[in-house]
């Protein structure tokens, strides 16, 4: 008889390679009580996934990839060879599809597109090839397809990757932004929008080889809205789908929350919103309902601020709203409170709220109530009459043991850090350029209650672009966000990226006992 031993953190280990993630359950009885916490080793497998950037010919795409350098002493990845050797890669998805039912997403008068784009060969769009090192690639026009992309080893843990297009002219002016997403099955959006001077799109794109089917609810101020897809809506294996809003329902409404989930199979997710004279951004998917929302991150010079809140419970939320500034947080005149009914969608214009000074939102529990789910987004704009610019702030789960947010300019980058509980010292790395520099790190104190937003530090001897790693050294929770601005043409453009933690460890147990298996 053959004794054959398996070490309970070899298993957990492969767990997190093939998943990204691991989950513990203790044992019933003493033995939970006693169970110590579990280590955490690194990821070796992330994916993302990164919408189609534009239609319009006007379009011009910044793509960064980059994986943040372990700590010093720390182990990161496998080293693996073969199959599981280290590799971060963005390919282009095998199909665009056209929506169907949707009109021209630019309206500039090139025509509708109203054909798929052909497939892709899958060849590697962008490539990281070490920690550390962020590498950008660039696309013209509106052919530019869906982004899927993988890494493995030590380029997981940490792996991020941004999409960045100026598009000059036409509907879609503006500079948009967005972080490329992981796949996942449930996806809130808030402050999204139906109203005749909108158009809103939600881009699904799906990175596997089975089709996903996705279904899209809408929540207007009075519910939800009755749908015309009668079942959900198909989105085939390695491709990207976009679907106009309001070809999902014939009712109106101005202010939407959507909610996105699939049946079988996952997607990437992300709401890309054109507004009449106002411009265009995406609208990334907020954090997870919870009792209190932090959203980073409004701009100092902030002409226009709209606050978009949806109760996904079975319970009304009665919320308490407090501006994070410099020096402490205050209460917004006349909008103290905001009672939310429990599935509609709650808003309030909250004006030039920031009043020349860089602050982000809070909202908690009102006086003697209860924590109540919500999710939240805003809806900011910058410059005044013809000269504006909008985008958009979701809420953000705090940044955790560390964050990155790439494509970072010399110009034009904001860092705001808001510590709404305990106060907080974190540590912020700019890295290398795209095209070379010197590594930068500082340190920023946080004081409880405020936020802190600061020029972004700069690599020294900057060639490129460049990223942005934040890790929270001591304290309470820190919520971070980014913001790049690039004027043109008298316009204000920019966009925000929210910097949640970016999971690149795991939880891992203790291997404190074999698990044996007998062959005979």
């Amino acid at each position: 008889m053959k004794r054959t031993t398996i070490s309970l953190i070899a298993v957990a280990t492969a767990l997190a390679a093939v998943t990204g993630f691991a989950s513990l359950t203790a044992p019933d009885g003493e033995d939970a009580a006693v169970a110590e916490a579990p280590a955490r080793l690194p990821v070796e497998r992330s994916s993302l996934l990164c919408p189609a950037p534009s239609s319009s010919d006007l379009a011009e795409t910044q793509y960064t990839s980059f994986t943040p350098a372990a700590k010093d002493g720390a182990r990161q990845g496998s080293g693996a060879k073969g199959a599981d050797a280290d590799s971060a890669e963005l390919r282009p998805s095998a199909v665009a599809l056209a929506d169907p039912d949707g009109g021209p997403e630019e309206k500039d008068g090139k025509g509708k597109k109203d054909e798929a784009e052909k497939p892709s060969s899958g060849k590697p769009f962008l490539a990281v090839k070490e920690p550390g090192k962020p590498v950008s690639a660039d696309e013209s026009g509106g052919q530019a397809p869906a982004l899927v992309g993988t890494a493995t080893g030590s380029l997981a843990p940490g792996w991020t990757a941004q999409q960045t297009t100026t598009v000059s002219a036409g509907s879609g002016r503006g500079l948009l932004g967005v972080s490329c997403t992981a796949p996942d099955t449930d996806f809130w959006f808030p402050g999204a929008s139906l109203a005749d001077k909108r158009q809103d799109y939600v881009h699904l794109t799906n990175p596997d080889e089975g089709t996903a089917v996705v279904d899209v609810e809408l929540y207007g101020k009075e519910g939800a809205l009755k749908s015309t897809v009668a079942e959900g809506i198909p989105v085939p294996g390695g491709s990207s789908l976009p679907v106009l809003l309001s070809t999902l329902t014939a009712d109106q409404a101005e202010d939407v929350t959507v909610h996105v989930t699939t049946r079988t199979g996952r997607v990437g997710a992300v709401v890309r919103s054109l507004e009449e004279n106002v411009g265009s951004d995406w609208l990334s998917a907020a954090a997870d309902p919870s009792g209190t929302a932090v959203l980073p991150g409004i701009p100092a010079d902030a002409t226009s601020v709209q606050l978009v809140v949806f109760a996904p419970g079975a319970d009304d939320a009665e919320l308490k709203v407090q501006l994070a500034g410099a020096t402490g947080t205050i209460t917004p005149a006349g909008h103290e409170t905001l009672h939310v009914k429990s599935g509609m969608t709650a808003s309030v214009d909250l004006k030039d709220v920031t009043r020349g000074e860089a602050g982000s939102l809070i909202l908690s529990p009102g006086e003697g109530g209860r924590a109540t789910p919500v999710v939240a987004a805003l809806r900011v704009v910058r410059g005044k009459g013809d000269e504006k610019e909008v985008a958009f702030i979701p809420a953000a789960a705090p940044v955790g043991e560390r964050a990155t947010v790439a494509d970072n300019r010399a110009k034009g980058s904001r860092l705001s850090l808001t510590a709404p509980g305990r106060a907080a010292t974190v540590r912020v790395t700019a890295s290398a350029g795209t095209g070379g520099g010197t590594p930068v790190v500082k340190e920023y104190s946080v004081k409880a209650g405020t936020t802190t937003a600061v020029p972004a530090p700069v690599p020294a001897g900057l060639k490129g672009s460049y990223a942005l790693t934040v890790e929270t050294m001591s304290g309470g929770p820190v919520h971070a966000s980014r913001t790049l601005e690039i004027a043109e043409d008298g316009i204000p453009m920019f966009t925000v990226q929210t910097l949640p933690d970016d999971r690149g460890t795991v939880a891992v147990p203790e291997a404190e006992q074999d698990l044996s298996v007998l062959d005979d």
